[in-house]
């Protein structure tokens, strides 16, 4: 009877923390909606809290009227396929080599791998060399200097070690090489860390920012997130406020830099619950077997 009560006791605070934990981590999102969909006078008044006052779509309008939002969303979707593709084909690639025990000078090529998490080169080396490739101003830009992570390269490594060796050996004997093996029998066992890199990669390219504002001088290659920085934080904002007040709607700049956020954030939140399950899966082995 102890032992059922202190079970108890322990569920309940788990739940407690949990609930709090996702309350934490829910709360900006929604009051960020709140705001976005609140009418004028009570965002002056700051009394939005988690539900709408005065609902109204004037901010999330004027937010979507604004062509250069769509320029980014056409930037980062554009970066979004071609980085994911050549990351994904460059990590597959490099964790089944590093995964094979007969690969020369397997384990000294991974520590050199895993020392570059420790140490970098830093922000201006960084700048330098893909100025001296001739990627400034590029699509390359925000693609090729980021198409491996460290991170994601061991998780997937991790996996394909954990993978039965007798699946590779009977691939063996039917006669397939190493690339063979790969496609026909290591890629269609591992939907789970595949799913889980994949939605690594696509949520670091999708909130990719840094980068972008080294790299790039041409608006027209803007990804989204610089997009709205330059409209939330450097006070590009204004003209939208005008067109919006010119087309009758009452914006405030609060609501329309809460709207912009939104709909920002918005799309990759929605892509996750169809990969939860993977996700969940790939993310557990990666971090436990190895």
């Amino acid at each position: 009877m102890v032992r059922r009560g202190q079970i108890r006791i322990f569920d309940i605070v788990n739940f407690l923390l949990l609930a709090f934990v996702a309350f934490a981590s829910l709360f900006p999102f929604i009051h960020m909606a709140s705001v976005a969909l609140s009418s004028p006078e009570y965002v002056v008044r700051n009394v939005v809290g988690l539900w709408p006052r005065g609902f109204q779509w004037d901010a999330v309008s004027a937010a979507l009227g604004d062509k250069r939002l769509w320029i980014g969303y056409r930037n980062t979707l554009l970066y979004l396929v071609l980085g994911s593709c050549i990351s994904m084909t460059l990590t597959i690639m490099g964790a089944y080599a590093l995964s094979r025990k007969s690969l020369i000078f397997g384990k000294a090529v991974m520590m050199i791998i895993v020392f570059t998490i420790m140490f970098n080169g830093g922000m201006i080396p960084f700048y330098l060399v893909m100025k001296s490739y001739g990627l400034m101003d590029t699509i390359w830009a925000m693609v090729l200097p980021s198409a491996i992570n460290t991170y994601n390269l061991i998780i997937m490594r991790t996996f394909f070690q954990g993978l039965p060796v007798e699946i590779e050996e009977s691939g063996r004997i039917d006669g397939l090489s190493d690339f063979g093996l790969l496609p026909s029998i290591i890629i269609p066992l591992s939907k789970p860390v595949l799913m889980t890199v994949g939605l690594f990669y696509a949520v670091e390219i999708w909130n990719s920012f840094s980068a972008a504002l080294l790299l790039l001088r041409d608006p027209n290659l803007f990804p989204l997130q610089l997009m709205i920085r330059n409209l939330v934080v450097v006070g590009q904002s204004g003209d939208v406020l005008e067109t919006a007040a010119a087309s009758g709607k009452t914006v405030v700049l609060e609501s329309l830099k809460y709207a912009l956020i939104l709909l920002g954030s918005l799309p990759i939140i929605m892509v996750y619950p169809f990969i939860q399950k993977h996700f969940e899966q790939g993310a557990l082995i990666g971090s436990v077997k190895g």
